[in-house]
């Protein structure tokens, strides 16, 4: 297997954090098995757990104004794949790719798998993209994609589809992401009953090509770029779509797609009742869809959500396979950073949620006392599992600092030296 971060800087760096480590991960040990929990069987899971990274999240974002781009931006696929390994090397935590179509396709996808594998990397969901146009298509998405009002423009948009799925089949993926940026922007400008029969026969004619060991996840999003209506605008809708397509279809949930104060944890609880829930894309928000870094606004709803995950997970809830993925734009800070510490913060979420006293909870909840079943999740919430997370990523050959790692490699310099720059000046969150 392919090593980009040199194995022996790792493990020199680990090894000034060790003792240290050992201390911390005892003492936390010792707690909790005065809380009943063994320290060790939640490392364990922890360590099994795992979160797919954006191929498009390794590069600068940017916003509806500008894009700033930072030195090595990778100039394809292959340069993205080397990022994603990067990342997965330090943190032993995302051990799959999610590729955006057409953005990252390539002639040799024998060679692209190729790669992949050489860095330990498998390949998640295919997204794929009719919310902007490719260079060279026929028909213009400005005005809809699958919901078009001209039926050749529909069919390309299909036919887009079905190309992410053979795509996705040479790669070993098992699913497609569809999100579409179809609505209006004006009171009138389109009749909503017709925009949602013809999204639903669109994705009834993607929904029959898709192999039988795959899924197929609709992603919902309550505006942007269309700010008067939005086809696929909340949960709900989601779920008559999932409903209406069949049994691999599923509701895909982002963190960022939500009005601010929405109850994001009790939306997927529901999913996970009702059997649809696909999976997440991980970012964060303040105002909207500010695709932040997972965890640096609202850690404690990042937990509560993984709190109704670990419910299911525990009492084994009839049809719970959720896909995990992060989902992020990354303006002013290193993509890799960025991306480590959100699958850090994804992981810490877990652990703390694993750490929840589920009999206790019951209890208080049966007895109506609200402080205290709210006290049982703060409990876990505040619980300091670093250790728990370190030691996990140490045990697997990551780094018990994976930032600290990654910068005294020197990756970035080193890339950036080998890619040409990139000139800035576009809009656009990627």
């Amino acid at each position: 297997m392919t090593v980009i971060i040199s194995t022996s800087l790792v493990e020199a760096e680990n090894a000034r954090r060790l003792e240290e480590l050992k201390r911390d991960y005892e003492g936390l040990g010792e707690r909790l098995a005065r809380r009943g929990v063994d320290i060790d069987a939640i490392r364990v899971k922890v360590a099994a757990y795992g979160v797919a990274v954006p191929s498009w999240g390794v590069g600068t974002g940017g916003t509806r104004f500008a894009r700033f781009p930072g030195l090595g931006e990778p100039r394809n696929i292959f340069d993205k794949i080397e990022d994603c390994g990067v990342i997965h090397e330090l943190t032993r935590a995302t051990p799959t790719v999610s590729l955006h179509i057409p953005w990252d396709k390539v002639a040799d996808l024998p060679a692209l798998k190729e790669k992949g594998a050489s860095l330990g990397l498998g390949f998640d969901a295919m997204n794929s993209n009719t919310f902007s146009d490719a260079p060279g298509q026929a028909h213009s998405y400005k005005f809809g994609s699958l919901t078009h009002t001209d039926a050749a423009t529909r069919r390309q948009a299909i036919e887009h589809n079905l190309e992410c799925i053979e795509i996705g089949k040479a790669l070993g993926s098992k699913a497609l992401t569809v999100w579409i940026g179809d609505g209006s922007n004006f009171p009138g400008q389109s009749n909503f009953t017709r925009v949602f029969d013809r999204y639903l026969d669109s994705m009834k004619a993607i929904y029959a090509a898709l192999p039988d060991d795959w899924r197929v996840f609709t992603e919902h999003k309550m505006f942007e770029p269309a700010f008067y209506s939005t086809v696929v605008q909340d949960w709900g809708t989601n779920y008559l779509i999932a409903q209406e397509l069949g049994p691999k279809a599923f509701c895909l949930v982002d963190l960022g797609h939500h009005a601010p104060n929405v109850n994001i944890e009790m939306i997927v609880a529901r999913l996970i009742q009702f059997k649809k829930l696909g999976g997440f894309h991980f970012n964060d928000s303040k105002y909207g869809d500010d695709d932040l870094d997972t965890g640096s606004i609202e850690p404690y709803r990042l937990f509560l959500v993984f709190n109704e995950l670990v419910d299911a997970e525990v009492r084994k809830a009839e049809g719970f396979e959720p896909a995990h993925m992060l989902d992020q734009s990354h303006n002013v800070t290193d993509p890799i950073e960025s991306l480590m510490t959100s699958a850090m913060e994804v992981c810490r979420a877990y652990a703390q949620a694993l750490l929840v006293n589920r009999k206790a909870l019951e209890g208080y909840q049966q007895d109506n006392d609200a402080l205290m079943a709210s006290e049982t999740l703060k409990a876990a919430f505040r619980t300091d599992v670093e250790p728990i997370l370190a030691m996990a990523r140490l045990e697997k050959g990551g780094a018990i600092a994976p930032v600290a790692a990654y910068r005294a490699s020197g990756y970035r310099a080193r890339v950036a030296a080998e890619r040409p720059p990139v000139a800035g000046g576009g809009g656009g969150i990627v």
